[in-house]
């Protein structure tokens, strides 16, 4: 058995602290949570004064198979699977490198993602647990229809949901809207599915007890994301042709409903705004803030793996996106709890990770300083466990610049 004992411990629960906390993990899993002492003097012990230990952060919209420099329609036609895979493994690497012990790749070729997790999980690569979408399902032409999902009508939606299922996807992804990051596909402010079209993902993800993740930014994509029963939309911003447009009706909608938004925010907005204009991301970030004050469930991913507008979105800078989330009025305890147990909800792996509790996943890391009094501190890394397993790479840097 391992002990480890530091001056806080964070469970991931709201109002959940232990000061002088130790939690024991015996293999892969946690066995008890307690105030120091409490788990015996038996077995290895790690002490870490001045520490906060918390649950692994978790980012739940993830691409690690994009870069932050090449249009991926470009790269699909002269990158091989190969080559793609290894990429996507050294994102991983960095991805975990910012404590990040579980993420969500939502949108991947070739089932590669299916691939990367199992050899995560076997111990043959370093990244953190991932739950994988595999190929988004989208309309001809659409939204990244180079990932291989395209589907026009209800039967071809269920032909390629049960092909991604059949492959071993953990989850699915629907374009429910048009995205400005695939030449030629309709834009953001479309909609792609009608909600009975939407409802068909729903159904065979259900079928097979898992859930649905809707891209969606349209007004009306969001309304029928949520109609259909998606476990999460994705982005929610509202967009409009001339900018974005909160509607505090359909945040109410949302709310109600319970489901999940994980809006992507990232550590680049304020770079951004030099390409967009600060009018943009400031209705942008006052949208997020309408989501919150309309009760919507918000959960923490970043969207990390590519570029936007020439602006690199980097898979390890995970922690600016949480700062974010403080600038529209998140608590630093609200930010680490939807950055763990309510994205571990989000994403269907809330039995297993996301909070410090008995029987779950020793997903952890120990930072210096203490996160609840500054989010800052979540970057001061002195440990990562994935399941059990210590993968703490902070400082390692590879010949490639860093992608994603």
């Amino acid at each position: 058995m391992r002990v480890i004992r530091a001056t806080k411990v964070l469970t991931g629960r709201p109002g959940q602290e232990i000061d002088g906390g130790e939690i024991a993990i015996d293999g892969s899993e946690i066995v008890s949570v307690g105030p120091r002492g409490s788990a015996g003097e038996d077995g290895e012990i790690l002490d870490l004064p001045g520490h906060t230990v918390l649950p692994g952060l978790i980012d739940a919209h993830v691409h690690l198979g994009f870069d932050a420099d090449v249009d991926p329609v470009t790269r699909r036609s002269r990158e091989s699977d190969h080559h793609l895979l290894l990429r996507m493994a050294e994102n991983a690497r960095k991805l975990v490198s910012a404590g990040v012990t579980t993420c969500r790749d939502l949108g991947a070729r070739g089932f590669l993602d299916v691939a990367l997790r199992d050899a995560v999980e076997e111990g043959l690569a370093v990244g953190p647990h991932i739950v994988a979408a595999t190929r988004p399902i989208t309309i001809t032409g659409g939204h990244c229809w180079y990932m291989g999902g395209e589907a026009d009508d209800e039967p071809a939606i269920r032909r390629v949901a049960r092909e991604n299922l059949r492959a071993g996807a953990d989850c699915l992804k629907v374009m429910a809207s048009g995205g400005l990051m695939t030449p030629g596909a309709p834009p953001s402010w479309t909609q792609q599915y009608t909600t009975e079209q939407l409802r068909v993902a729903v159904e065979e993800a259900a079928s097979r007890g898992k859930g649905v993740a809707a891209h969606a930014h349209a007004h009306a994509a969001i309304r029928s994301a949520v109609e259909a029963g998606v476990a999460t939309v994705e982005h929610c911003t509202f967009l409009t042709p001339s900018g974005h447009r909160f509607d505090r009706e359909l945040a109410d909608f949302v709310a109600a409903s319970g489901t999940y938004v994980c809006p992507t925010l990232h550590g680049v907005f304020w770079r951004m705004s030099k390409v967009h204009g600060q009018q943009m991301i400031d209705d942008w970030l006052a949208s997020v803030a309408g989501l919150r004050e309309a009760g919507v469930r918000l959960i923490a991913g970043t969207d990390s793996g590519f570029a936007n507008a020439g602006v690199a979105n980097p898979t390890d800078g995970y922690v600016a996106g949480l700062e974010v989330f403080a600038s529209v009025g998140c608590d630093n305890a609200e930010v680490i709890e939807l950055a763990t147990v309510r994205a571990a909800d989000a994403c269907g792996v809330g039995e297993v990770t996301g909070s410090l509790e008995p029987g779950k996943r020793a997903d952890l890391i120990a930072v210096a300083g203490d996160p609840l009094a500054r989010l800052s501190d979540l970057r001061n890394l002195a440990l990562v466990l994935v399941s059990g397993r210590s993968v703490t790479q902070t400082g390692v840097d590879s010949v490639t610049v860093s992608v994603g």
